[in-house]
């Protein structure tokens, strides 16, 4: 069965912004797209209310979705375009609704005049729970974002784009969330920036005087390392420019600081099975909430 591009909205800015991303995704894949509605049911004394009646929430149930749909049929021909309306817990539905989807694409709201996002509980939830790819896009996110400037200075969408960038722990590297991260550079046509931050272990760290020389050595071994792990991408994918960097510090702020010239962020999520429920790692974290960029979250094993 041919796996869609699954979008969730709510109406909101950032979940529009959300389904105009996914359109663009579903196109470069040739993919079919779903937008998913999930209404969450309303007290029954709230129900009763006039303007919560029956006739009230058929047409937010109804109209949203299918609106959205027409319009993304006339913004972005070609791509097959459904909708499906859902009852329940959003985080749960959505949740759901990803396990079948190649992908599954959320809004997020921006901070207040500044780059980055606010991932609400619903969205972090469903980045915690879910076995696909899940995508977060700010509200407002254009196509000419993803973009380099035109001669001229201008945002424009009919230049190449961005790089994509990959956040990637070299201890434990994942073929999962590495294909991805080179898939969508081919697919855009760009290169892909590969974000390592590495630290001294403990023994070196603490206790010792500097030692510049020692410091070299471990930086030198660990963009080795790096160097080792992307050598058969790099074989499987030779259309793809890759740009390593390896560099001592917090691999979450490098990664936050290459978003800003990003066409999409791509960082992983180890799938955890245990009593006291699911987790995104502190560098996912951080990247979810301060990328200014779409932000992929993989999950793997």
């Amino acid at each position: 069965m041919l796996r869609s591009i699954t979008v969730g909205l709510d109406g909101s800015r950032e979940s529009r912004a959300a389904a105009e991303w996914a359109a663009r995704e579903a196109k470069l894949r040739d993919l079919p797209l779903k937008i998913v509605h999930v209404w969450e049911p309303v007290p029954e004394p709230m129900a009763q209310a006039p303007l919560l009646g029956g006739e009230t929430q058929q047409h937010w149930t109804e109209r949203i979705p299918r609106e959205a749909a027409e319009g993304i049929v006339l913004r972005h021909p070609g791509v097959e375009v459904t909708t499906e309306q859902l009852s329940g817990n959003p985080g749960d539905v959505l949740a759901e609704a990803g396990r079948s989807a190649e992908l599954l694409v959320l809004g997020s709201r921006g901070f207040g005049g500044i780059g980055g996002f606010m991932v609400g509980s619903v969205g972090l939830s469903v980045v915690a729970r879910a076995d696909r790819p899940v995508v977060l896009v700010r509200a407002l996110e254009a196509a000419a974002d993803e973009h380099e400037m035109d001669p001229a200075g201008v945002p424009s969408a009919a230049t190449p784009f961005l790089p994509v960038v990959l956040g990637l722990d070299v201890d434990h590297p994942d073929e999962t969330l590495i294909e991805f991260a080179f898939d969508a550079a081919k697919r855009r046509a760009t290169s892909l920036r590969v974000v390592h931050g590495w630290n001294p272990p403990p023994y070196y760290a603490y206790g010792m005087p500097a030692n510049p020389a020692l410091h070299e050595a471990l930086a030198l071994s660990d963009a080795e390392a790096l160097a080792e792990v992307l050598r058969p991408w790099r074989q499987k994918y030779p259309d793809v420019e890759v740009v390593e960097e390896s560099r001592y510090g917090s691999g979450a702020v490098y990664v936050v600081d290459a978003s800003h010239e990003a066409s999409l962020v791509v960082v992983g999520r180890r799938i955890r099975r245990s009593p006291f429920g699911a987790h995104v790692g502190h560098v996912t974290h951080a990247v979810l909430h301060h990328s200014t960029a779409p932000v992929a979250v993989v999950p793997h094993s």
